[in-house]
């Protein structure tokens, strides 16, 4: 899958995404996905990409944390480990 996803970056113009960008957006879908309709987890985290690609710094990783952040926050809970990176998907 992750020869996929870099032929899939390369062929968009992008960067590959890393390890934790990776487990960072799994976590996310998986969190949307239980806790809301499961419709939302795919549009979550293209909005978490959305917002990851308008950080002129480049900090995509950060981003995407505070992403995470947000989401839950309006999923009504807060999980500490958004803040120190992702769980394992």
């Amino acid at each position: 899958m992750h020869d996929w996803l870099d032929s899939y970056a390369h062929t968009l113009g992008v960067a590959p995404l890393t390890e934790e960008e990776q487990r960072t957006l799994l976590a996310l879908a998986r969190e949307v996905a239980h806790a809301s309709e499961r419709r939302f987890a795919p549009l979550s985290t293209f909005l978490a990409g959305v917002l990851a690609g308008s950080r002129a710094d480049g900090a995509r990783e950060e981003a995407l944390r505070d992403a995470v952040v947000a989401a839950q926050a309006l999923l009504g809970g807060e999980d500490t480990n958004a803040r120190r990176g992702p769980a394992s998907p």
